[in-house]
Order: structure tokens, then sequence, then C-alpha cells
């Protein structure tokens, strides 16, 4: 999508971090933008910190994991500005818990916005993007997390590896629509994810649950080094108009991850392949070969 100008975006979690990182640069950029967030009182911040900057955009407050919420709030984006071209799946939490110190309530809900929350935004908006016959594009945030596993945030990082997986298999079966997909992937950013709980619905909050108050004063420090979240946005689009796939904004996790992918290749077993096996593996491979091929070539 490489003219950008006058098209429609639509962004979740927009309010704050990322989400109003883009907001900002995809407005200045000639887009006409629409942002999502649970918090009424971050969107109307979020309208605020624009208008200080010359930005207007139009709100939705929505909850990601609410199906029909969604399809409204797609429906409503359409009615306001004709159409979407874009879409960001941008809404996350996150909980620093390991796995096995994890609730089924830790489960539902993390799961609920940063996994199905994105089925979700998918499934509401892609008819749209198709219908009008223009092209356009799915920006799915993942993290590092998608690459790199740590014990401390466990359901977390699966919902990461998860959203790796659903945009890439999408990637590809969209490429005769004329719809990129990419998936942002930032190390840490300069966002307000550390008020998570903040948001946890009471359905999904155990009697003996308790907040660490020290411990997110802490994140909050933390997270006050991370990246600003204009650049992980000027970044963003950048990948958008080159249609890539990975978005990978930070250079902090490139050793690990060459050292992950040297892993991984030395497990493999040093023995010769089952020929009859091996031949339906060439096929398929070569099947998503030639559709990432027809990707590269393709004019958005």
């Amino acid at each position: 999508m490489k003219d950008i100008e006058g098209k429609v975006a639509f962004i979740t979690g927009g309010a704050s971090g990322v989400g109003l990182g883009m907001a900002e640069v995809f407005s200045k950029a000639g887009m006409k933008v629409a942002i999502a967030d649970i918090r009424q009182d971050h969107l109307d911040d979020a309208v605020e910190y624009l208008k200080q900057r010359d930005v207007s955009v139009h709100t939705i407050r929505v909850d990601v994991t609410d199906r029909e919420g969604m399809a409204q709030a797609a429906e409503e984006t359409v009615r306001v500005f004709g159409k979407v071209h874009l879409l960001c799946n941008n809404a996350g939490i996150n909980v620093f818990k390991t796995v096995d110190e994890s609730t089924y309530e830790d489960w539902d809900w993390i799961t609920g916005i940063n996994l199905d929350g994105v089925f979700n935004g998918i499934k509401s908006f892609l008819p749209h993007i198709e219908a009008h016959g223009e092209g356009g594009h799915i920006v799915n945030t993942a993290s590092m997390a998608a690459f790199v596993a740590g014990a401390t945030a466990g359901i977390y990082t699966a919902t990461k590896f998860a959203v790796r997986g659903m945009s890439e298999s999408l990637r590809l079966s969209l490429a005769d629509k004329r719809i990129g997909v990419s998936i942002l992937c930032p190390g840490l950013v300069k966002s307000r994810i550390y008020e998570s709980e903040q948001i946890r619905p009471e359905n999904l909050t155990r009697a003996d649950h308790k907040v660490d108050e020290e411990w997110t004063r802490q994140l909050e420090q933390v997270h006050q080094m991370g990246m600003e979240p204009v650049e992980v946005a000027e970044k963003t689009l950048r990948g958008i108009r080159n249609n890539d796939f990975y978005i990978l904004s930070h250079p902090d996790h490139r050793e690990e991850v060459e050292i992950l992918c040297r892993e991984l290749l030395a497990a493999f077993p040093d023995e010769d392949p089952e020929p009859q096996r091996f031949e339906f593996e060439k096929m398929r491979r070569q099947q998503v070969w030639d559709t990432k091929e027809k990707i590269r070539k393709m004019d958005l």
C-alpha cells in the first residue's frame, strides 16, 4: 500500500503507546484515522494530545473481545469515512507471571485480548477491505516475544507466538486479493502496558487476586526507557509501504535471534529424509515459495 494519502486506517489500542504513535504518524502522512480503545479516559487524553499536534481522529470506544462491538466499530468507520483500507490490530495486555503461576482467569483474559482480539478485528474489518477492491493492509502487533520466550510472561508469550503464525498464514491466503499483511514485533516501548491490570474485568478476577503496586511502579520506570511510539509507528508505515511481513523496530534482539536460529538448525537430525515424505514436503514448500514470490511482485 504505497499510496496511502486519503486512505482510511483503524487502530485498536489506539489511545496510547504504539497505537497512539500510529495515529499521529498515519494522520500526518495523509490518512484518515479512527482509533479504538476500551478506556474512554485514554481516548479523551489521546484526542487532546493529537490536537496539540494538529491531528484529528475519529474515536470509538470498544472492547476487542466483544465481537458484536467490533463489527459495529467496522460499520461505524465505514459510515464515517466511506471505506477502510488499513487495519491495525494493536491492542494488547501483559501480566508478568510464569505459566505455572497463572490462573484460568489469567489465560482467558490475556488470550481474549491478545489473540482473540486480533481474530475479531480480522473478521470484522477484512470484508470491508475486500468489498471496495482497492487493496489494503493488515498490521498485527505482536512483540519480539513472538520469537524470544521468557519465563515471566508465559501467557503473553504464547499469544504473541500465535499471532505470528496466524499472520503468516493470513498473508499467504490474501495474496490474490491485493491485501498485504505485516506483523509488528517491537521490543521495549514507552507505553502504558504496565497498567493492564486496571482494565481486568471482574468476571476474570479471582477473589484472592492482588495487584503488586510496587512491581507496577518498577515496570513503569522500565518502560520509560523504551523506544518512542512515534519512532515505532514511522517504521511501521515504512513496512506497510514496502509490504514487508516482518516489521522489526528494535535492533536490540538481533544477536538473540541469530543464536535462536542456530540452535534451531542444529536441532535437526543429521540424516536423509524419507524420499516419499520429502517429495510431499517439497511440493508444499514450493507452493508457499511461489505465493511469497507473488506477494513480493504485488503492486499494492
